[in-house]
């Protein structure tokens, strides 16, 4: 088994895009409109394969997003190097993303950072 995508409601569809874009290296295909919901979509691929689809459609419940809480956290990129870790971090940092911590190697091993990326949502950015 292998995961095919992971999904995502957001607010601003293609503020999202291009944050993804612009900081992660997503590449977006042309997007998904249905007329009749006004569901829209877009499915972002990385690198490696792995792919991220955002959605919007009308009436969407927007809870706070707690970084403490049950379900699903984070999303985790790899820059490939610490040296790169450092340097989105500092790059999200200087751009006014809010660094929850790091850089800096975890207890388990990891070097990473975590930020509260596009509308609220935790980004880990590690090795």
């Amino acid at each position: 088994m292998k995961i095919e995508h992971i999904a995502m409601y957001v607010n601003d569809l293609e503020e999202t895009k291009h944050f993804f874009e612009t900081y992660l290296g997503a590449t977006s295909n042309s997007g998904y409109h249905n007329q009749t919901t006004d569901f829209r979509s877009y499915f972002l691929t990385f690198d490696d394969g792995a792919r991220l689809e955002i959605m919007n459609k009308p009436g969407m419940n927007d809870s706070a997003k707690e970084l403490n809480r049950t379900g699903y956290i984070h999303i985790a990129f790899s820059a490939g190097s610490k040296e790169a870790v450092d340097q989105l971090t500092e790059r999200l940092n200087k751009d006014g993303y809010e660094i929850i911590s790091g850089p800096r190697t975890t207890g388990d091993g990891y070097y990473e950072s975590c930020i509260v990326g596009i509308e609220g949502n935790q980004i880990e950015i590690t090795v």
